[in-house]
């Protein structure tokens, strides 16, 4: 028997054997990637074309793009690999803490946004639809919250995969969101008749909900700046009304004094004068009319 140890050599057949199941094992769980102190480096790695530095690497990817750029800014190909490296070295600890972005992980995003953007401006023969995807992400709430922008990246997802449901479903989610209310029906609608049958319904449901609630938003922003404009314009009225009043009792006055032929109205009371008094009082009036509106016309030019 192989593994009878009494019999001569069979000790040290044994020992070898072992020795080589020991190396394979070994070689084995270090081409996996599994310990060794490699991280995600190893064989698997190296077949997904990711590379096991982490985001080391993926910061030299964006310096060697940079500089492709640099040299050729019409380089569509560079743009996008630029985008994606960004992308990927936006997973980095310096940029998201327990799933949240920091501070400068939302500058890295803006930075990102820039990059698809100038891919695009360059009208690429086919858009990339896989870095389409990721970038519904880095639009998105929990990226720069820009439904907007997010529209644009869906409308490019669903013209390439015209029966994905789901891609549907966040188009109209967005759109509402965006206040788009035209395109966020028609997405619905879509995303509802590509759903199985047993899910229609309750997806029905749930983007009604959306434009709801997107819609309750809206209004209330809207409550919110008519409320502001209102007390603003109310407070001028006020302002315009309160003078005209006051311009309109001093009127009064002075037409109330000199108001009747041999009568001058005093503190309410209504006095008979003598024609010679009359006329006295009359021209002393118009003399004080005369002087204010000089005054007034003097002001007015000084001003």
């Amino acid at each position: 028997m192989l593994f009878d140890l009494r019999g001569r050599g069979r000790r040290r057949t044994v020992q070898i054997i072992y020795a080589g199941l020991a190396l394979l094992i070994g070689f084995g769980l270090i081409g996996l990637g599994v310990g060794g102190g490699f991280g995600s480096g190893g064989i698997l790695s190296g077949l997904t074309g990711e590379e096991g530095s982490g985001s080391a690497s993926f910061a030299a990817q964006v310096q060697k793009y940079e500089k492709a750029i640099h040299k050729n800014p019409n380089d569509v190909h560079a743009w996008e690999q630029l985008t994606l490296a960004q992308l990927h070295e936006a997973g980095g600890e310096t940029y998201v803490v327990d799933g949240k972005l920091t501070s400068k992980g939302k500058e890295l995003y803006v930075q990102i946004a820039q990059s698809w953007n100038h891919y695009l401006a360059l009208n690429p023969s086919g858009e990339s639809i896989p870095l389409a995807k990721e970038m519904v992400t880095v639009f998105g709430e929990e990226g720069l919250n820009e439904p907007a922008e997010a529209v644009k990246v869906l409308q490019l997802i669903v013209a390439a995969e015209p029966t994905n449901s789901s891609y549907y479903r966040f188009l109209a989610e967005y759109a509402y969101k965006a206040h788009n209310t035209r395109i966020g029906d028609l997405a619905s609608e879509k995303a509802v008749a590509l759903a199985p049958a047993s899910e229609r319904k309750q997806l029905k449901t749930a983007l009604a909900e959306v434009k709801k609630n997107a819609a309750s938003s809206s209004s209330t922003s809207s409550s919110a700046s008519s409320s502001a404009s209102s007390s603003t314009s109310g407070a001028g009225t006020t302002g315009s009304s309160g003078a005209a009043a006051a311009t309109g009792a001093s009127s009064g006055s002075a037409s109330g004094a000199s108001s009747g032929s041999g009568t001058v109205t005093i503190g309410g009371k209504t006095y008979h004068l003598p024609s010679n008094v009359n006329k006295q009082v009359q021209e002393q009036l118009d003399a004080k009319k005369a002087a204010g509106s000089s005054g007034s016309s003097t002001s007015g030019t000084t001003k």
